[in-house]
């Protein structure tokens, strides 16, 4: 297996590592490699990062990163950070994404040390791809907000703008979460994706309103955490200049200039400037 350089000698540094989200044969022959090599690993969580290592026949050093020690694993790696080749993983999927590790990375790169990722296995990606929702532009919210009324307020920015949301939500706050964004907007459309990659991968998808009441039915097993993706575009029919709108600008057009015409019209029907506009020539030049 070719490492991660010519002579096949791994460089010091930071590597950034995904896991499996559930699946262990998601794991690339460059991942395992690498760990191999690795002088530690700094992990979300040591007891289940070592079940992972034992299933691939790796003994490494394991510490543990966490949202209230990060300052202190900086300052304790700091010795041997330059000369040490160190992986960071998280217990699942991509590190760093709604997990510890923005200042630890800060660090390596304030200290010009190599930093690179490993790709692989993503629970944001992967449910964005089996949603069916669209992808050209997507806003990723991280897990929900304790809070209800800061949680009302994630909903109303998500809202305000025509993309597709992504969010983390377990099992014991979902029905609460689907129901504010039934009561916020009833077109939003939604998937809830559950155990991806596992032999029991759940996608549930529809309007939010029949989400809702599949959950009030208790037909959605909410033990675990669930991948929410949202989307509020709904598909807006283009409107056409019918011979009602017609003789609508016909009748302004012996009262008001053109572009007085196209405002109104525009204003009362909803229909571009630019059609209105268009028919509103043709009629003018009659």
């Amino acid at each position: 297996m070719k490492k991660a350089n010519a002579d096949n000698k791994l460089e010091n540094g930071l590597y950034i590592i995904c896991t499996p989200i559930g699946n262990l044969e998601d794991l690339s022959k460059r991942v395992i490699s690498i760990l191999n090599d690795l002088d530690l690993i700094i992990c979300e969580n040591p007891k289940h990062s070592v079940k992972l290592l034992n299933k691939l026949g790796i003994k490494k050093k394991l510490i543990s990163l966490h949202d209230h020690n990060e300052d202190f694993i900086i300052k304790k790696i700091s010795n041997y950070q330059h000369n040490s080749k160190i992986g960071l993983i998280s217990d699942a999927g991509a590190p760093l994404i709604s997990d510890p590790g923005y200042n630890l990375v800060n660090n390596f790169i304030k200290k010009k040390i190599k930093i690179t990722a490993i790709p692989g296995p993503s629970s944001l990606i992967t449910s964005l791809q089996v949603s069916g929702m669209p992808l050209n532009s997507f806003v990723f919210y991280g897990f929900i907000p304790k809070n209800l009324k800061k949680t009302k307020e994630l909903l109303r920015e998500f809202l305000a703008f025509n993309k597709t949301g992504v969010f983390f939500v377990s099992g014991k706050n979902l029905a609460s979460f689907v129901k504010i964004i039934k009561e916020s907007d009833p077109n939003i459309e939604i998937a809830l994706c559950k155990e991806l990659t596992k032999i029991n991968e759940n996608v549930y998808r529809g309007g939010i309103v029949e989400i809702f009441e599949k959950l009030n039915e208790s037909s959605i097993n909410l033990k675990g955490e669930f991948t929410v993706v949202l989307s509020n575009k709904i598909k807006k029919v283009r409107k056409s200049i019918n011979i009602n709108v017609q003789n609508q600008i016909s009748l302004l057009l012996k009262k008001y200039s053109l572009t007085e015409t196209v405002k109104i019209v525009h204003n009362l029907s909803n229909i571009s400037k630019k059609d209105v506009y268009a028919a509103a020539i043709k009629i003018k030049d009659k």
